[in-house]
């Protein structure tokens, strides 16, 4: 592979340091300015993976609008690499080895035909970082390592249908042509594609036709393979030996098709489902058995009338290989199929007739509203009620039922949570989510019940040993103890609250959630805003494992850089020193420190005025990436020991990106609204500010935007404004933090925005006469309000905003299927009451009802296929202002959602609002489109 010059973007060993610190070069003070066409090909850093080792790092580098490439970087030497087209990285276990997906070139996308594109598909690269070699595969539908990493699998898309041209093809009679074809068609759910098996430590690699399932075990001993050849009756249970490569088929049926397959962890048996490969896979009912590896043998598992295996049945083994977990369905039946008119009289047969009807009937006591039902139909379809087969004994249980559908599985032995918000289907329509708790017993399938209507955010925690589970409530955390079913406050008499204390919802306010358990189930970590407590499990006792200094200097700590695991919960020693982040809410910097369990106290390790976010921890070593940013500062990666973050090496400089532009900086302002409340916003002032001198300001906001501080810009064309952009174009962009009153969201939300505006104003930088304000969604919502309210906004841009809450309340959420009513009695639009119950509410809360009051011209976008919020939202604020004469222009986006995804739509509606604000803010010529608007028009089509 060739390497790529790449030394500008790359710095493999030098230290952390301030943007302050690189000294100016005569390149760096002859800036760029920023363009549309700049902002596109801005690189960001996507979905970084690290080795087990902690010694390599890849990530994916991808530009707004462009081909990503990948990027493996050596942490421990300066070697790297540059795989033309990589995204979605994997690492080999000891990191030789990264694959990455291919995807098709953009320009090969874009000039493709809407029948070519359907063709088009992924390919694969697989680097070996230590000879620099790559090798591609193409149309590759997935890839992976096996866990120890000694193995690659490929796996590539169906081949395509050879096509016979129509003037080589032979007269034959078409009714037995298609018979023919009906009776060799195979269900695609049931065909099978080629997997490629690499030997990474020799490159040799066999390849496998028709495989439709496979599982390397996680000892790196073996792998399965499901091998299913419909046509020739040829289904086969293929087991490679990873030690020496050598395959072996161990079970083979001529009318059996082989589904799911799965090995146990000790290496001694192969799982997997099979079922008649005559059926259709829709209603095919599966069997499970088990075959003994050493010899042979096959078991089946128990079967049972109340209980199917199906095409959709998944297959677990516990780490242990004690059990095998898999799902199960009540019945299995092929799809209903409507008779369609044949014949004459047909035509007259109403059963048949009225068969070929559209219709939907919506039941006042269905659980799910229709549209809810249908977006859950597919997912319904797939689901299956977890079973457990204890290998010992060859005894089932099943865990879910219908009743209660959802088990949280990890690695658990005895018990497992399960869930079901069955009994609040109905009420989710107005009240929001909510879960009864259950824990289960593996060994009976006995259900306990622990929590009754919880909120489904608010999950109960088992234990790793599963004596106890805790669990928030009511601003108090509970520790259930399984032996006794017992329950215990374990925050009484603490006077601290452990409720979210900036809570604005008409809900009840949420817990902070908790941290690692104790080893031995001694104990666990529990949040409250600011500090961490360490809780005794025996004593019921705790103490502040931070010393109270989060809540004395306004710092959230929170552990971080543990080793994830989703089927493992993460453990701590009782006396291991754990890394903490911290957030400052009052300087809205962060920092790493450090506290030992058993101990009160913090040690600071490193803090400032920056962002730090944890984005990787080495399975196998103490290594961390993290990045670290400022607004003026590209988050690049650094590496160091899990234990001294502050020695880290700094192993990116996509900061070299910024530093060819003239860049703005941040500031925190601080002001106090009508109510005396405190409020906080960032201001970032223009680039080559000139103190005294008055600037246009674009003002944007959604809820508490004062903790992007610190943060880099979005350097993205897309439904917001870029803040890069507007400060290197003489504006000020204003972000004003926003707390909203129960019942008047509307109204607080002005006065958070007045006020912030008023002291900006007041500061000196702010032009009165040149304020712009843009929102988006909940933020459109409060920018078309704020203008009904107050003149002191010279132009608005509100994109997706719910313009009149009394027919919104009813509306659907096209993308969930969900009725709009909890948002307002319980969630974000804080009316806190039907509409039935308080219809003067949701009256004063909607901007068309004061249309005639707006001074302030305004745009409003929206998709028109909006899965949130319904765009006859913006048709009735169109309309109302248009009738009241006021100045309003509405930009309707086709087949666009909530977020604009076209990228030829987020480029027009960045440029449109540049121009829009352009206009009104700095005295810019009007685009014709502005003055006159755009005649409707078709165009040619292409041939």
């Amino acid at each position: 592979m060739k390497l790529l010059p790449i030394a500008s973007f790359l710095l493999a060993s030098a230290s952390i340091v301030s943007v302050g610190a690189y000294a100016a070069t005569d390149a760096q003070l002859s800036h760029k300015a920023i363009t549309n066409n700049g902002i596109m090909k801005f690189e960001s850093l996507k979905q970084p993976v690290i080795s087990a080792t902690g010694k390599l790092l890849a990530v994916e580098v991808s530009p707004d609008r462009g081909d990503s490439h990948g990027l493996v970087q050596s942490l421990t030497s300066s070697k790297k690499f540059i795989v033309k087209g990589g995204s979605k990285p994997q690492v080999s276990h000891d990191g030789r080895f990264v694959a990455f997906s291919i995807d098709t070139p953009l320009l090969e996308k874009e000039v493709a035909s809407s029948k070519e594109k359907k063709k088009l598909k992924s390919g694969m690269a697989l680097l070996d970082t230590q000879t620099g070699k790559e090798q591609r595969f193409e149309r590759v539908k997935e890839f992976s390592f096996n866990q120890s990493g000694t193995h690659l699998a490929v796996w590539f898309e169906p081949k395509e249908a050879d096509k016979i041209d129509d003037k080589d093809k032979t007269v034959v009679d078409k009714s037995a042509e298609k018979e023919k074809e009906k009776k060799a068609k195979v269900d695609k759910f049931d065909k099978g594609s080629e997997l490629t098996l690499v030997a990474l430590n020799t490159g040799v690699s066999q390849t496998i036709a028709n495989v439709s399932r496979f599982y390397f075990d996680k000892a790196g001993k073996h792998l399965v393979l499901a091998s299913n050849d419909t046509k020739a009756k040829k289904h086969q249970l293929v087991l490679v030996s990873l030690d020496n490569n050598a395959r072996e088929i161990v079970r083979q049926f001529n009318n059996q098709q082989i589904g799911e397959v799965s090995l146990s962890e000790d290496g001694k048996y192969i799982a997997f489902t099979h079922g008649d490969s005559k059926q259709a896979p829709y209603g095919r009912e599966y069997h499970l058995s088990l075959l003994n590896i050493a010899t042979g043998d096959v078991k089946s598992a128990p079967v049972s009338k109340e209980w199917k295996l199906n095409r959709y049945t998944k297959l677990r083994f516990s780490e242990d290989s004690k059990r095998l977990f898999f799902g199960r369905v009540p019945q299995v039946s092929q799809q209903v199929e409507l008779k369609k008119i044949a014949t004459q009289d047909d035509l007259f047969d109403q059963e048949v007739v009225t068969g070929q009807r559209g219709l939907k009937i919506w039941h006042g006591e269905d659980a799910r509203i229709k549209p809810n039902e249908i977006k859950q139909y597919k997912k319904e379809q797939k689901r299956t009620y977890l079973a457990v087969l204890h290998l010992k004994g060859n005894n089932l249980v099943q865990l879910a039922d219908t009743s209660v559908p959802y088990v949280d599985l990890q690695e658990q032995s005895r018990f497992v949570i399960g869930s079901s918000d069955i009994p609040y289907r109905k009420m989710i329509t107005w009240a929001g989510f909510y879960r009864d708790y259950y824990l289960i017993d593996l060994n009976t399938g006995h259900k306990t019940s622990i929590l009754v209507q919880q909120a489904s955010d608010q999950a109960p925690s088992l234990s790793p040993n599963e004596r106890f589970a805790v669990y928030y409530q009511q601003g108090d955390v509970y520790l259930y103890q399984v032996s006794k079913a017992r329950r215990h406050n374990l925050t009484k008499g603490l006077n601290v609250s452990f409720a979210d204390e900036d809570h604005d919802y008409p809900s009840t306010a949420p817990g902070y959630g908790f941290g690692p358990w104790l080893d031995n189930d001694a104990g666990l970590l529990i949040y409250d805003k600011y500090d961490i407590w360490q809780m005794n499990t025996a004593s019921l006792e705790g103490f502040k494992l931070t010393e109270g200094k989060g809540r004395k200097q306004g710092i959230q700590y929170r552990v971080t850089g543990l080793v994830k695991d989703e089927n493992k919960p993460a453990v701590l020693a009782s006396n291991q020193a754990v890394l903490l982040h911290g957030y400052n809410e009052r300087t809205k910097g962060d920092g790493y420190y450090q506290a030992k369990l058993g101990t009160s106290g913090v040690t600071t390790l490193m803090e400032g005025d920056y962002k730090l976010k944890t984005l990787a921890r080495s399975e196998d070593a103490q290594t961390i990436v993290f990045s670290k940013e400022r607004y003026d500062l590209f988050p690049d990666f650094y590496s160091a020991d899990y234990s001294a973050p502050e020695k880290a090496k700094r192993q990116t400089d996509f900061d070299a990106q910024k530093r060819q532009f003239n860049w703005g900086k941040s500031e925190l302002v601080h002001w106090t609204n009508g109510d005396g409340q405190p409020l906080d916003g960032v201001l970032i002032k223009p680039t080559n500010y000139v103190e005294g001198k008055r600037y246009p300001v674009l003002v944007y906001f959604y809820r508490f935007m004062s903790d992007r501080l610190n943060a880099f810009p979005s350097m993205k064309l897309n439904h917001r404004p870029n803040f890069a952009w507007y400060v290197d174009n003489g504006y000020a962009v204003f972000l004003p933090d926003i707390r909203f009153e129960v019942g008047y969201p509307g109204a607080s939300s002005v006065q958070a925005l007045t006020s912030g505006v008023q002291k900006i104003i007041e500061m000196g930088v702010a032009d009165p006469d040149a304020i712009g304000i843009q929102g988006h969604s909940w933020g459109g919502y409060q920018t078309a309000f704020a203008v009904t309210q107050t003149d002191i906004f010279k132009a608005a841009v509100t994109g997706a905003p719910v313009s009149n809450m009394t027919s919104a309340y009813s509306g659907i959420r096209h993308g969930s299927g969900l009725a709009r009513q909890f948002q307002y009695e319980t969630g974000q639009s804080r009316i806190g009451d039907s509409l039935f119950r308080a219809p003067q509410k949701y009256i004063e809360n909607s901007p068309i009802f004061y249309a005639e009051r707006i001074k302030t011209p305004m745009m409003i976008m929206f998709g028109d296929k909006d899965d949130a919020v319904p765009w006859e939202q913006g048709i009735e604020l169109y309309l109302a202002m248009r009738r009241a004469g006021k100045d309003v222009v509405f930009l309707q986006y086709e087949d666009e959602p909530h977020h604009l995804k076209k990228y030829p739509n987020k480029l027009d509606y960045s440029i449109r609002m540049t121009e829009y604000f352009g206009h009104y803010l700095k005295g810019e010529p009007a685009p014709s489109w502005l003055t006159q608007g755009e005649a409707y028009t078709e165009y040619k089509k292409a041939d």
